[in-house]
């Protein structure tokens, strides 16, 4: 088949691009090479060299129009990633996310095309906090901390019913969404348009729910990045870790082998049309155990710098139920943690990072985002 990939050239697009292409299909790549995550603005020296590569922007409409000729499936991974930086570039995360998004299906809807079916990225962080479950009432979902709990340093969650501390269990795509930055609030209006489109016109649609992902081909120098690729920045930079709050927040960190696997499946399969999947592993990890894990394979012994700070926003536990993805297409986890931060680790050491951890803290500070 012939496959398009927005933001193909990025951490996972091109991992997926590399799946695409030994599986025997042509690729396109569509990607604005967004300086932020390509230093330079340049192609990335990883980037598979038999594909169609157009350097376009998603708000582009007549070049994405061109981009879409002859398509038969359409992978939207483009995207601005930064939860903490969308809280004060609203304007260019909304525009370049929401109406990017917005352009992709406006052309889809007026325009004639051969596109079979569409695969758009979502994320976790839609979800705000993680599902919790209270000893005496259940199954809960409750609300951002307070500014007052946060500032008293008392850290977990506590019932939205009786107040008692809560437990966090795994999320399942049936939690209400509570989206907690501008950077989530766009990635719920790319589910939902691209689902609303997809059913009103009857092209298979389907939404992932990324997890936090890490992997090799992250960009260590983006201070926006996961917390993996932030780590690694840091240390190569002879720089300790950085953690807010205690260390003990958790999340399921999912390699992204995984997420390509996810993606495939979600082509391949037609239960997967309409529907939305979490794409995790189903482990929660802390961040302080991450950290740990990390410097072990690295060799290194740096005490992280925990600042008992908290960021706006900021959620305590969030890991994934993935008995859907399991049971609907097959999905299983491959890779554990310690296998994928051993080769995160592998591919982190030949690289040269520039840590710029520091003046995006200072950004958020500045901001009054970090108190």
């Amino acid at each position: 088949m012939r496959i398009l990939v927005t933001g193909g050239a990025g951490f996972v697009g091109s991992h997926l691009v590399d799946a695409l292409l030994e599986k025997g299909h042509q690729v396109r790549v569509y990607d604005s090479l967004d300086r932020q995550v390509h230093p330079g603005g340049r192609v990335p020296s990883y980037l598979a060299e038999d594909i169609d590569f157009v350097h376009g922007d998603v708000r582009d409409r007549d070049r994405l129009k061109a981009a879409l000729e002859g398509i038969d499936v359409v992978y939207h991974q483009a995207a601005f990633v930064g939860v903490g930086q969308s809280m004060y570039e609203i304007r260019r995360y909304v525009d370049g996310n929401s109406v990017g998004g917005a352009t992709l299906l406006d052309i889809l809807a007026n325009d004639s095309h051969d596109v079979k079916k569409v695969v758009v990225a979502s994320s976790m962080s839609i979800y705000g906090e993680g599902a919790y479950r209270c000893d005496a009432c259940g199954d809960v979902s409750p609300k951002l901390r307070t500014k007052d709990q946060m500032a008293a340093f008392d850290w977990e969650l506590d019932c939205p019913s009786c107040g008692e501390k809560v437990e966090p269990i795994g999320t399942p795509e049936s939690k209400p969404l509570q989206p907690t930055s501008i950077y989530a609030v766009t990635k719920r209006d790319h589910e939902e348009m691209f689902l609303a489109y997809g059913r009103a016109y009857g092209l298979p649609t389907t939404a992932l729910r990324y997890f936090n992902i890490y992997g090799s081909r992250q960009a260590l120098s983006n201070p926006y990045t996961g917390v993996l690729a932030i780590f690694g920045g840091r240390l190569l930079s002879g720089n300790p870790p950085v953690i807010y709050e205690d260390g003990a927040q958790s999340r399921d960190f999912v390699h992204v082998s995984d997420i390509v696997q996810a993606n495939i499946l979600a082509m391949e399969k037609p239960e997967a049309d309409y529907e939305v999947f979490n794409v995790g592993t189903g482990r929660r990890s802390s961040i302080g155990e991450i950290n740990e894990i990390f410097q072990s394979r690295l060799g290194l012994s740096v005490p992280p710098d925990v600042r008992n700070q908290f960021r706006e926003g900021d959620i305590r536990h969030c890991y994934a139920d993935i008995s859907h993805i399991e049971s609907r297409l097959g999905y299983a986890p491959s890779v554990t943690l310690e296998q994928g931060i051993e080769e995160l680790v592998d591919w982190v050491r030949e690289q040269n990072a520039v840590d710029t951890f520091e003046s995006a803290a200072a950004e958020l500070a500045a901001h009054g985002l970090v108190r």
